[in-house]
């Protein structure tokens, strides 16, 4: 068996950043060849991967970037608060997301993780066996989205609930109320955008049913519509139609009202929350 010194399990610590023992351990199943050490430590992401593959990940982190263009969000899953709050996981997440947004784009996860990391000829997913080797728990890159603009973005202070809002309009440079939406929809959790993303039946029904209601008063017709409207919109906030809702940041506004106050409409929105 070939000799293993201290300073070869050193210069593989500084090499793959594993811990010592598990160096030590590669470098004598390869016969100290630091090559195949490399490769024996690499091998034990699938281990890994295997052992903890029914391990719940309800901890976790959201990462947005944006420019004057575009914006970009990252969703990553783990199982512990310690790892989604430490750095080696928040440097490889922003990593991610800057790639992310100024890389050719993903339509998920996986076209994401095959590209390179920027200024190497090391892909993502080679980053990523690596971290899970070095934090030995489940990880898991569960979403990935990048929009164009005129977009507010938004992510909570424990970085656990992230938004893209994306409009339409010119506003110009003030894009305060983007935000301020985006950040409306993180703490109201709109389920839809607008009316017409309802049900359409559901909406046909809960009128006709307003209406008889309001007829039965023996309110003449106009009135009757008014009633209706008004109750209708009611309706709408309780299902959760986010430019019917009442503006978190000036309640005596609707979303849309605010909105239009500066040029935009709303188009849809994307929103994230580890754990529900």
């Amino acid at each position: 068996m070939a000799e293993v010194t201290a300073a070869a399990v050193k210069a593989l610590r500084e090499r793959t950043d594993l811990p010592m023992m598990d160096c030590k351990r590669a470098l004598v199943e390869a016969g100290g060849d630091e090559e195949k050490a490399v490769e024996i430590l690499s091998q034990a992401f699938k281990k890994i991967q295997n052992k903890r593959a029914d391990n719940a990940t309800e901890e976790g982190r959201v990462f947005v970037l944006s420019n004057d263009a575009e914006a970009a969000m990252v969703e990553i899953q783990c199982e512990s608060a310690p790892v989604a709050t430490g750095e080696v996981l928040g440097a490889f997440g922003e990593m991610l997301v800057k790639q992310l947004l100024e890389g050719p784009g993903a339509d998920g996860p996986e076209a994401l993780m095959g590209q390179n990391v920027p200024g190497s000829d090391k892909t993502i997913q080679t980053e990523y066996e690596e971290l899970v080797n070095k934090i030995r728990e489940k990880i898991v890159v569960k979403s990935v989205n990048r929009v164009a603009g005129p977009v507010g973005t938004y992510v909570h202070h424990d970085y656990k609930t992230g938004v893209l809002f994306m409009a339409t309009g010119d506003g110009g440079s003030d894009t305060e109320v983007l935000k301020g939406v985006a950040m409306h929809i993180a703490a109201l959790k709109p389920s839809v955008t607008s009316v017409e993303q309802l049900d359409g039946a559901a909406v046909t029904a809960e009128r006709e049913r307003l209406t008889a209601e309001a007829k039965a008063t023996g309110k003449p017709d106009n009135i009757i519509d008014k009633i209706v409207d008004g109750r209708m919109n009611t309706f709408y906030v309780e299902q959760g139609v986010l430019v019917n809702q009442p503006y978190a940041k000036d309640d005596t506004k609707s979303v849309a009202q605010a909105l239009k106050e500066q040029g935009y409409e709303a188009k849809c929105f994307t929103r994230v929350a580890i754990g529900g």
